[in-house]
């Protein structure tokens, strides 16, 4: 449980960093974590990397919100919102071929405030344009260092959060007056923006697309073997099952598969956000595909184990839905959220340990800052069209929490609109804090890197 009042009052903020990433990563920060290396690298990733953060300060007060926000009602959020939990995915996981823009995450969904989910990307899209600046200025590490690309200004950050919540209560009124939307998705990008590239390549990547057989999900994971497809063995991404595990893992997940398990794998250093959680990657289709047609009927089956959602350490006696095992709770609220969902979405019980089960999108594609944040598209408008899809597409899936009635559209509407700075304003200096706390966390990380190396040369 959240330690008391008092105790918060003593401790350093650096300390506070450090215990609240220690509860989720079992261990300090340290350099020789891959993710806690990923999250040094820059301020998003560390901002991706603990959620855990933001609802601790959520749950203390420190982000001074409105209270009439807490009159939302409550619905199935994603928990975690940022700028790169967006992007493309085919519709019904790798059964279906029609690629569209969505939330893409919902490791961290729970029943709980829109306005959660809102404010956590609003956070994001500062930080994505100081990321960009240090590309530019060569303070981050990334492979465009030094580029003269333009990066969108601190006015085009704050009239895209105002642009964002706009539309967000827009998308709502508009579900009021014509609630058969709830069924509809964003599956046309414009041209002229820089997103569209990503839908194109989203495309040629489904099955049928001209890129499936090469640079699909499915195409960079597995090889021709002797004997037919299997995963590429041994790398960074996978590491293979001694036989009897196999066996094991085999038998227990074969009831969730809806065809022929060929090969299993286990996967290693998965997400920002994943540390110490098994995570097993199924090929799954016929035995011996020797064609395109053949190969497009195979797919990976990802079975991962589950932690809670990172807002109900802090929230949790918000519904009793919330009280559903992990993995339940997010398969129930992604089932919710999305249009036409995952066809092999489950949850399943092995060894005492809760594991979500859902399909690898073949053609998952990702929307990292520099892709809407930098570039002469983006400056020009297209990081605008960005948070107006952004925010279609999550008023949209919030507001298919309860699709018996439109009370959330109607309290957003309400709502919402008369909040708009005090929100805009949260963001900002929340986004400030993150930078404090993304200093203090590589403090942290330094001193350790330099203990391990002591260590070492004794």
């Amino acid at each position: 449980m959240p330690t008391s009042p008092c105790t918060l009052m003593k401790e350093s903020r650096k300390d506070f960093i450090i215990r609240h990433i220690r509860r989720i990563d079992a261990q300090d920060p340290t350099p020789m974590l891959s993710k806690h290396a990923k999250m040094g690298n820059n301020p998003f990733a560390f901002y991706r990397g603990t959620a855990q953060l933001f609802y601790a300060d959520l749950q203390r007060n420190s982000l001074n919100l409105p209270s009439a926000l807490d009159a939302l009602p409550l619905t199935c959020i994603t928990g975690d919102c940022h700028l790169s939990n967006f992007g493309f995915v085919t519709e019904e996981g790798s059964h279906g071929d029609s690629v569209i823009f969505t939330p893409n995450d919902f490791d961290d969904a729970c029943v709980g405030f829109a306005h959660w989910d809102i404010l956590r990307f609003l956070i994001s899209l500062p930080l994505a344009a100081e990321f960009c600046n240090g590309i530019v200025g060569d303070r981050y590490s990334h492979p465009n260092n030094g580029s003269v690309k333009p990066v969108i200004s601190d006015q085009q950050v704050a009239e895209g959060m105002s642009l964002f919540l706009k539309t967000y209560s827009e998308t709502c009124a508009s579900l009021i007056d014509n609630p058969q939307l709830r069924h509809s998705a964003i599956d046309q990008i414009p041209e002229d923006t820089k997103l569209h590239k990503l839908f194109r390549k989203a495309k040629s990547r489904a099955a049928g697309g001209t890129d499936f057989v090469t640079k699909s999900a499915l195409a960079k994971a597995i090889y021709m073997a002797e004997d037919g497809l299997a995963f590429i063995p041994d790398t960074d991404k996978f590491s293979t099952l001694a036989p009897y595990y196999y066996r094991e893992v085999e038998y227990a997940f074969a009831p969730f598969m809806d065809d022929k398990i060929i090969d299993i794998v286990s996967r290693n250093n998965a997400g920002t956000g994943s540390v110490n959680m098994a995570r097993f990657y199924f090929l799954v289709g016929p035995a011996k595909p020797h064609n395109q047609e053949s190969f497009s009927r195979c797919h990976i089956v990802e079975v991962k184990q589950q932690r809670a959602a990172a807002p109900l350490y802090y929230f949790n006696d918000l519904s009793p839905i919330n009280r559903l095992n992990p993995a339940h709770l997010t398969a129930r609220c992604q089932r919710k959220m999305e249009r036409r969902p995952d066809l092999l979405l489950d949850e399943a019980l092995w060894q005492s340990t809760h594991y979500l089960v859902r399909s690898r999108h073949h053609a998952r594609v990702g929307v990292a800052p520099e892709d809407v944040a930098m570039g002469r598209k983006n400056v020009n408008g297209g990081f605008a069209a960005f948070t107006q899809l952004c925010a279609k597409a999550l008023a949209t899936a919030h507001a298919r929490g309860n699709r018996r009635s439109d009370r959330f559209e109607q309290k957003i509407c309400e709502i919402l609109p008369a909040h708009v700075d005090a929100l805009t304003d949260s963001a900002v200096l929340y986004a400030r804090q993150v930078l404090e706390d993304y200093q203090l966390f590589t403090e942290a990380l330094n001193s350790k890197g330099l203990d391990e190396s002591n260590d070492d040369e004794k």
